[in-house]
């Protein structure tokens, strides 16, 4: 009995699809050590190569100028020029804690998971790339087109204090500033929803919400410096309480 049922089963098995998973450990972990231990070579050997550059000791009777944070913040303190200081030094850095943090919670779609697919993801890759790239264009901005005070300097240009003085800055009268935020707050949550109407029902209202009002931010970033830059916009809303 035993003999006639062995070949079955080994049949059987051999019928089975190979399981398309495997464990983390060794097969990624150990890869990924060995990866480690690579880059910490060839940083070592580019150190002992190169010299760090260091300046001079810091004086506090001369600022230096510019005086720009470590590479790692200098987006943020281009976002400076642009905003005002409680919107860009507290109200940014917090929607991208915040955001970064919720990305599980609004995005469960497990497609994707364990593999990389764009043709499937392409809303949650483009925005991810979208916003990864603007923060390192806003990096290389400060580390290369801003000079003394804070001036534009195209990488070419010798940074010089002779520097035309920059047009003054205005903005629109408060009632028509409220009428535009409420107009591209409110049309940039209507229209997708309505447009994409699945879309919209597979998310829900309140992931929706939250998605696309982490997006208009997203968005209406750009285009409130592309105003700075176009057309010397300080503010879009600007009232004696708080400025936008």
């Amino acid at each position: 009995m035993s003999s006639v049922e062995t070949p079955v089963k080994e049949t059987e098995a051999k019928k089975k699809p190979a399981s398309e998973k495997v464990h983390t450990w060794p097969n990624l972990v150990a890869k990924e050590f060995l990866c480690a231990l690579l880059f910490i070579v060839i940083i070592f050997f580019y150190s002992y190569a190169i010299d760090a550059p260091l300046r001079e000791l810091a004086n506090p009777g001369e600022p230096e100028n510019p005086a720009k944070a470590p590479w790692y913040f200098l987006g943020l303190q281009e976002v400076l020029v642009y905003f005002d200081p409680w919107f860009a030094g507290v109200v940014m850095p917090t929607f991208i804690i915040v955001g970064l943090m919720i990305i599980p919670y609004i995005d469960n779609n497990p497609i994707g998971n364990g593999y990389y697919t764009f043709s499937e993801r392409k809303f949650a890759v483009s925005v991810f790339v979208f916003g990864f790239v603007l923060w390192y264009v806003l990096i290389l901005i400060g580390v290369y087109c801003r000079g003394p005070f804070w001036a534009w300097f195209w990488p070419w240009e010798q940074w010089t204090l002779d520097f035309p003085t920059p047009p003054p800055l205005w903005s629109p009268h408060w009632a028509l500033g409220l009428l535009v935020l409420l107009a591209f707050f409110g049309g940039g949550m209507y229209y997708p929803a309505r447009r994409w109407r699945s879309w919209y029902e597979q998310l829900g209202l309140v992931r929706y919400s939250i998605v696309m009002f982490f997006l208009l931010v997203m968005i209406g970033t750009i285009l409130k410096m592309g105003l700075r830059l176009a057309f010397s916009i300080k503010y879009v809303l600007a009232t004696p309480w708080i400025n936008i």
